[in-house]
């Protein structure tokens, strides 16, 4: 029997329409994903940025927060997403260059199904947090290069 399209998407059912995928017949899964994304700016912005010095206020300890809760809120911000158990979510920032910041999000749990679009998601808000907090005094700033950068999971728990 040929296959057809809807045999190799995992988020149609039978009939084509969206689904969330059924993971109830796969182990439970120690999972791990990293994601980065970079945000450009103006030296001097980045500088005040990480002096805590804007008019808005210390915005990456903001941001951290941010994209803990939204890899915590995942499900709830992408329709077919499964929710969660976070084991664990972190984000941090690294100047990398004078005009460009690296976030990068971790996010860990034991479940049936990975945690990249987690982290995806903290990475996408912290650095939207970071954009508005600078936004009034950098109207330049860029958002670049989100991706997952690696996942892993290890054998049933």
């Amino acid at each position: 029997m040929e296959a057809t399209m809807h045999d190799q998407l995992t988020h149609l059912d039978e009939h084509g329409q969206a689904a969330m995928v059924d993971v109830s017949a796969k182990p439970v899964v120690w999972r791990e994903a990293v994601a980065e994304g970079f945000l450009v700016a103006g030296t001097e912005t980045l500088d005040r940025l990480e002096a805590g010095d804007l008019p808005k206020g210390e915005a990456l300890g903001a941001a951290r927060i941010a994209g803990i809760m939204a890899a915590k809120r995942c499900s709830d911000l992408i329709p077919l997403c499964h929710p969660l158990p976070l084991d664990h979510a972190a984000v941090e920032f690294e100047r990398i260059a004078p005009d460009r910041i690296r976030i990068e999000a971790r996010a860990a749990t034991a479940a049936r199904t990975g945690v990249e679009m987690e982290a995806l998601s903290a990475v996408s808000v912290a650095a939207l947090t970071i954009y508005d907090m600078i936004k009034a005094i950098e109207h330049s700033a860029t958002i670049e290069g989100v991706r997952l950068v690696s996942k892993h999971k290890e054998t049933p728990c």
